[in-house]
C-alpha cells in the first residue's frame, strides 16, 4: 500500500524539522572514536594487542550461566533471554555491532560493522559508514537499511532500559546506501555516551523480522551476522553455538585472533554450590567464582595441587564502583534526614563483616568510582572547588573541609566511639532509645527498617549490620524475594532499605543520570530507585557530560563523588580486588602484560589440544581411571 499524501507530507515535515535543528554536517570519517583520550591504534592497525592473531581455531568451551532461559529475543523485557543472543557485548555472539570497544584503553571504540565513524564536536550528530561485504548468515547483504531498522525498532519496541538509553536520540537517516546519520532531539542535553551506546547495540536483520513479531518472545533461533550461530539447545537448560566458517568479519582488525572456539556451550544452573561441584567434576571449563568463601576454602583438591585446575585473581582496569551497597528509599520520611543516614552508616562495620563473613577478601570501596581515576581523594582541588562553590550551603559543609574516610574500625568488636556518635546523631534528628526501642521523640513511632535484598548471599552479608541496628533498638526485617518480585518492589518504591550495585563505565554520563538524576527519580523507566533529588548532583552530572578535557572530566567526577559520599545516600562497603577466575588448564592465552577492562577467556583464548591431553593424562593418573 502506497503512503497517503498526508503521510508523505507529515514525513517531509519531520525531516525538515530535523534539518532545521541539525544542519547537514560536513562528514569526515575516522577508523575509530574515543572519549577525551586519543586513540591508541592507528588506522592501519592489524589486531588488538591483547589478541593473538595466530591463535588456532577449534575445540569446545563449556561455560556456566545462572538461572534459565526461555527466549531468543534479546531486545525485550519479556522472558529470560539466552546468553549469546543478547543485545550487546560478548552476549551477542550471533550478531555484530557498529563499533568494538578497545578494552586496553579507557574509552575507545573502533569500527566493526562500520569502517568509518564521525562525531560532531558537540556530540549532537554522529554517522557510520557500513563496510562493503558484510552479510547475514543466509547470505543477504547487511546494509544501512538494517541499521536504520534496528534503531527505529529499539526506540519504539525494546525493553524500557534500552528505550531510556536511546531517549535523546532523534532522527535516524539513511544518507547513502552504506551511510547512516544519527541526530539527537533538538531539546536534548549533550550526551557523549550516546554514540557509544548506539555503536554497541547488535544490528538486527530487517528482512528476517519483516514477517515475524519482534515484540514477542521466541524460541526460534534468530538470524544473525556474527561469528557464531545457534547449533543446539535444550530450552532452559543449555545452549550450544557453532563458529560460522565463512563469517564475513573474521579478518577485521578488531576480530583477528578472537572467536577461536569451534563451539561454545552454556549450561544453566540454579544453585552456586551445584555449579561449583559441576566445575570440579569437569562438566564445565571456565567460570567466575562469585562467592568469597569458596574462593578461600573450596579449591584445595588434587587437580589444583597438580596444576591441572587453575585459580587466578585477575587485575582488571575497569571501574568497579560499589558492589551491592546498602541504600535508602528517600521517599520514606525517616531517611530524608541526613543525620539519620549518617548514623545508620556508622552502625555498619565493614572490617568486621569482611573478616567474619567474606574471609577478608574484599577491599573497602570508599568511592562511587572505586578502582578508577574518577574516584575522589584528599581535599577538593582548585578545579573541583570551582564546581562545588556555587552549591555551598546546599551541600554538606564537610564536602569542602574533610576527607571522606568511611567508617573504619579494626574489625574486632563494635567501636564505642562510633556507637556514641551514632546515638548523638539520632538524638539530634529526634530519635532516642526508650525501653530498648529507638523511638521518635515527638510521636513515639518506633524506628524500623524493612530490607529487600537482591539475593540470599547479599542478605547474609548484612546480618552483622542488622544485628548492630537491633542493638540500639531498631527493629529490622529482611527478605530476598524472587527476582521479578524484587524488581517490582524496587522500581515502585515498595521498600525501605535495599541493595543495588553501582558500576559506572568510563563514559558514565547517561548511567549517572539514570541512577542519580532527579528526572529519573520520577520516571518509571529510570533506575534512581532510592529517589535522589539533588540539584547539585544534577549539576555535577551535567559538568561530567559537558567535559571536553580529561582534567575537566575528572574534576567533575571527583566533585560528584564527594557530594554523594557526604550525603550518605549509600553505605559503601565491598570493593573487589580483582576478578576471580577458575578454569581447567586446557586453553592457550595471548602473551601480554596489559591491564584490561574485562577477562578475555570467552573471546581471545583458544583450545589447546596438547594442554587438554596433559590434563586428561594427569587426571587419569590422579584418579586411577
Amino acid at each position: 500500500m502506497q503512503p497517503s499524501l498526508i503521510t508523505r507530507l507529515a514525513g517531509l515535515l519531520i525531516v525538515l524539522c530535523c534539518l532545521q535543528a541539525h544542519p547537514a554536517p560536513d562528514i569526515e570519517y575516522a577508523h575509530g572514536t574515543s572519549y577525551l583520550e586519543p586513540l591508541k591504534y592507528p588506522p592501519d592497525f592489524q589486531h588488538f594487542e591483547w589478541a593473538n592473531p595466530d591463535a588456532p581455531k577449534g575445540g569446545l568451551l563449556r561455560a556456566p550461566e545462572m538461572g534459565t532461559f526461555d527466549s531468543f529475543n534479546g531486545i525485550l523485557d519479556k522472558g529470560r533471554v539466552a546468553n549469546g543472543v543478547t543485545r550487546s557485548g560478548l552476549g551477542a555472539l550471533i550478531y555484530d555491532s557498529l563499533l568494538e570497544p578497545a578494552i586496553d584503553e579507557t574509552a575507545s571504540y573502533y569500527g566493526r560493522l562500520a569502517d568509518g565513524v564521525w562525531v560532531a564536536d558537540d556530540y549532537r550528530q554522529f554517522a557510520f559508514r557500513i563496510r562493503e561485504g558484510a552479510y547475514w548468515h543466509d547470505g543477504e547483504p547487511l546494509d544501512a537499511d538494517d541499521v536504520v531498522y534496528t534503531f527505529l525498532t529499539l526506540k519504539d519496541k525494546a525493553a524500557a532500559g534500552v528505550r531510556t538509553a536511546l531517549r535523546e536520540l532523534g532522527s535516524i537517516e539513511k544518507i547513502s546506501d552504506n551511510e547512516v546519520l544519527f541526530s539527537t532531539k533538538p531539546n536534548a542535553r549533550q550526551n557523549p555516551d550516546l554514540i557509544f551506546q548506539v555503536g554497541s547495540f547488535a544490528i538486527l536483520p530487517e528482512h528476517y523480522w519483516a514477517d515475524r513479531d519482534i515484540t514477542k518472545t521466541t524460541v526460534e533461533p534468530p538470524l544473525g551476522s556474527g561469528p557464531y550461530r545457534i547449533s543446539t539447545f535444550d530450552l532452559g537448560r543449555n545452549i550450544t553455538y557453532e563458529r560460522v566458517e565463512n563469517y564475513w568479519g573474521q579478518n577485521l582488525p578488531v576480530n583477528r585472533g578472537r572467536f577461536n572456539y569451534d563451539r561454545i556451550k552454556y549450561d544453566y544452573f540454579r544453585d552456586e554450590s551445584v555449579m561449583l561441584e559441576a566445575h570440579k567434576g569437569d562438566v564445565i571449563d571456565v567460570r567466575t567464582e562469585t562467592v568469597s568463601k569458596n574462593w578461600v576454602t573450596a579449591y584445595d583438591f588434587p587437580a589444583v595441587r597438580a596444576g591441572h585446575f587453575k585459580k587466578e585473581l585477575v587485575d582488571l582496569s575497569r571501574p568497579w564502583g560499589l558492589w551491592v551497597p546498602v541504600m535508602w528509599n528517600l521517599d520514606v520520611a525517616r531517611f530524608q534526614d541526613i543525620r539519620v543516614r549518617e548514623a545508620l552508616a556508622l552502625m555498619q562495620d565493614f572490617r568486621y563483616t569482611n573478616r567474619v563473613l567474606m574471609y577478608g577478601f574484599y577491599n573497602y570501596a570508599k568511592s562511587f568510582f572505586y578502582n578508577s581515576k574518577m574516584e575522589s581523594s584528599g581535599l577538593p582541588s582548585a578545579k573541583e572547588l570551582k564546581l562545588l562553590e556555587p552549591w555551598r550551603g546546599q551541600i554538606p559543609d564537610r564536602v569542602f573541609t574533610e576527607v571522606w574516610k568511611g567508617n573504619e574500625s579494626d574489625g574486632f568488636g563494635f567501636p564505642r566511639d562510633k556507637l556514641k556518635r551514632a546515638l548523638e546523631l539520632f538524638r539530634e534528628a529526634g530519635w532516642e532509645i526508650r525501653d530498648r526501642v529507638m523511638q521518635n521523640v515527638e510521636t513515639g513511632e518506633p524506628f524500623t527498617i524493612d530490607f529487600i535484598m537482591v539475593s540470599p548471599f547479599a542478605l547474609r552479608q548484612e546480618i552483622p549490620f542488622m544485628s548492630n541496628l537491633n542493638m540500639i533498638g531498631i527493629e529490622t526485617t529482611a527478605r530476598s524475594p524472587e527476582l521479578s518480585n524484587w524488581l517490582y518492589r524496587m522500581r515502585n518504591g515498595k521498600w525501605e532499605g535495599g541493595q543495588l550495585s553501582f558500576a559506572p563505565g568510563y563514559v558514565p554520563g547517561i548511567m549517572l543520570r539514570n541512577r542519580l538524576g532527579t528526572a529519573s527519580a520520577d520516571s518509571l523507566g529510570g533506575q534512581n530507585w532510592n529517589r535522589i533529588r539533588n540539584p547539585a548532583v544534577d549539576a555535577m552530572i551535567d559538568h561530567i557530560m559537558a567535559a571536553r578535557t580529561p582534567e575537566d572530566f575528572y574534576a567533575a567526577t571527583h566533585a560528584l563523588d564527594r557530594i554523594l559520599l557526604w550525603n550518605f545516600y549509600y553505605i559503601p562497603a565491598l570493593g573487589a580486588p580483582g576478578y576471580r577466575l577458575v578454569y581447567w588448564d586446557r586453553f592457550g592465552q595471548p602473551d601480554h602484560e596489559l591491564r584490561l577492562q574485562r577477562p578475555i577467556w570467552r573471546d581471545a583464548w583458544w583450545f589447546d589440544p596438547a594442554r587438554a591431553q596433559s590434563v586428561a593424562d594427569g587426571m587419569a593418573e590422579l584418579t586411577g581411571k
